[in-house]
């Protein structure tokens, strides 16, 4: 079940992302940042509407686990893209690693019991 939910987070990003950086032409951390929150926000209620309860801590845990991992994977791919173009320096590896943080962030952050609610 929290698969689920981590698949669609991540199909989600890459959906916003596409619409967003492609379609209306905003990128940067901005993009990020607000596709992030709204993946984040999306799946917290989601959850809340179909289980009719916050998540447990395991349940947070395993689905930020889950979608972060995910993610990882799609970033590993596109920065062995990016290397395979023109090998970022330093400081692009750490801003693309910073805008993958965000995801699994948003997510735990949004999914907190004091953001949440406790039922």
């Amino acid at each position: 079940m929290i698969r689920y939910y981590a698949l669609a987070g991540i199909a989600g990003v890459v959906l916003l992302n596409l619409l967003l950086r492609g379609f209306v032409r905003v990128g940067g951390i901005f993009a990020t940042l607000l596709v992030a929150l709204l993946v984040a926000a999306a799946l917290a209620l989601a959850f809340r509407w179909r289980e009719g309860r916050p998540p447990s801590a395991a349940e947070r845990w395993r689905l930020t686990a889950l979608y972060g991992a995910g993610l990882g994977l799609l970033y590993l791919g596109l920065l062995g893209m990016m290397y395979l173009q023109d090998a970022p320096g330093a400081m692009g590896t750490a801003l693309f690693f910073l805008h993958y943080l965000l995801y699994p962030l948003g997510l735990w952050l949004t999914l907190s019991p004091r953001l949440f609610g406790r039922g």
